[in-house]
């Protein structure tokens, strides 16, 4: 699927071409996002292109020892991707920074054994269309 996003503030904008979508519940996405998880699409090296902006680069490594450089807008903070810390082969392209992103259902998820047990099930909570709740 062809996707064009960006950053809040507009300064970062890209393209690409991607695959499926993907939820991750590891304990970086938790911090990093500020939320329970990190929903993301993952785009080749070929098929992602800056249109606009230069990010922010910070370079975390994970529990698997893997060097992952986050990348987010220097303006407004906007996390836009993942990928390798050199020579990425892929990015993994935050889901709500995605104009497409109602069309984008994620088919997995993963390191769920760090999840957050309210995270799994959302539909028994109360619903509101707005912030009309209390």
């Amino acid at each position: 699927m062809r996707i064009d996003g960006g950053c809040h503030c507009g300064y970062l904008a890209y393209e690409a071409e991607i695959d499926p979508g993907r939820i991750c519940h590891c304990t970086d996405c938790q911090v990093f996002s500020g939320s329970a998880y990190t929903a993301f699409v993952t785009a080749t090296r070929e098929s992602f292109r800056l249109v606009a902006g230069e990010p922010a680069i910070y370079v975390k490594t994970a529990e698997s020892g893997n060097r992952r450089a986050q990348a987010f807008c220097p303006r407004c903070g906007t996390r836009i991707y993942a990928s390798a810390e050199i020579e990425p082969q892929a990015y993994n392209l935050r889901v709500g920074t995605i104009r497409q992103r109602a069309a984008l259902r994620p088919g997995m998820q993963m390191w769920c054994r760090s999840a957050l047990p309210w995270a799994m099930d959302l539909t028994a909570l109360e619903r509101f269309d707005r912030q009309e709740a209390p």
